[in-house]
């Protein structure tokens, strides 16, 4: 195994130098940083992690709290952790996932026992039960995703507010006077999801400044669930004409019971959705969609937890505006 004293006779500088610039602890020219770089990959040389720690006195992993609950998409949560773990691999950090779906203290438990040097927290609720704490944690912390009171904590997500806005006003629009939203499954509206009530609350409040009808039905998985969703949203009272979709799980069983029923997309009924740009590509028809920036998100968040561990940096609140992209399944009445 290479070491630390072999890269530093290799590169003609001392032992000392060469863990500052691993460490970054001190200033080292740059041409003195470029040898010493090129004697580490000309050698194949890998830092001790335990060593590597102790010198930094720090862990060089992520925090990444991800609870599984019901009702979460796991290809779309993929996305994100997959966006994740690439990016804070460019900072030379792992990451470590916690999936169990812990309360209060969960975070101090890993930053007290050095497990994580910062946190990334995902499937964040409107009212969250972990925010006090989150306040008080003595390590860099961003939400991905935005809780009703985010004060004096760092968010970054996507704008859903607006992209509930954007839908249903695409809709309203191309002439669609009575439009529904086949929402996430129910349990992801009991728990106060923050995404999904804001998509909500965007989506009835521009149906109600535009006076559109509106109709809203949350979808559990599976395909029975499905069709009695779309029982529902296609009685005849309603005389719904485009569908609003916040549910990526459903989206190819939606369009396979349309089609069962004879239902053209978009001749008969008109849908938009929200969803990552591979998922609405790939669909039987291509749907017109909101992109959810998985990778970009992910990306942010890394980012800006990175940022808060070499530097004081205020709290902030990045919401990303919503990307719409026509893809031909909306008609205009």
């Amino acid at each position: 195994m290479i070491t630390i004293k072999e890269v530093a006779r290799h590169a003609g500088v001392s032992m000392s130098t060469v863990s500052y610039v691993l460490s970054g602890k001190r200033s080292i020219s740059e041409e003195t940083k470029r040898r010493v770089e090129q004697s580490i990959v000309a050698l194949g040389y890998h830092p001790n992690a335990g060593a590597r720690a102790l010198a930094s006195n720090r862990s060089q992993v992520l925090g990444l709290v991800v609870p599984l609950r019901s009702g979460v998409n796991m290809p779309v949560i993929m996305q994100f952790v997959a966006s994740i773990v690439s990016s804070a691999r460019d900072y030379d950090y792992d990451v470590l996932l916690l999936t169990k779906e812990a309360g209060p203290g969960e975070a101090h438990r890993v930053t007290a026992r050095s497990m994580a040097d910062a946190i990334v927290l995902m499937d964040v609720e409107s009212d969250d039960l972990r925010i006090p704490e989150l306040r008080t944690v003595d390590a860099p912390v961003v939400l991905l995703g935005m809780p009703d009171d985010h004060e004096g904590l760092s968010c970054v997500d996507l704008d859903f507010a607006t992209a509930g806005r954007q839908m249903a006003g695409h809709l309203a629009d191309r002439g669609h006077r009575s439009i529904a939203l086949i929402g996430s499954p129910p349990a992801v509206y009991e728990r106060g999801t923050s995404y999904a009530t804001r998509l909500l609350e965007g989506f009835r409040s521009e149906t109600a400044r535009r006076n559109v009808r509106a109709s809203v039905h949350p979808c559990a998985p599976g395909y029975e669930s499905v069709a009695a969703c779309l029982d529902e949203v296609l009685a005849p009272e309603h005389g719904t004409t485009g569908l609003v979709v916040h549910n990526e799980a459903i989206l190819g069983m939606l369009l396979l019971e349309l089609r069962r029923r004879s239902l053209d997309v978009p001749g008969d009924l008109s849908v938009i959705t929200l969803c990552p740009d591979d998922v609405a590509e790939s669909l039987p028809v291509p749907l017109t969609s909101i992109a959810v920036p998985a990778e970009e998100l992910g990306a942010i968040a890394v980012e800006m937890v990175m940022a808060r561990l070499t530097e004081e940096h205020p709290p902030e609140v990045r919401l990303l505006q919503p990307r719409l992209t026509d893809r031909g399944s909306t008609s205009t009445l």
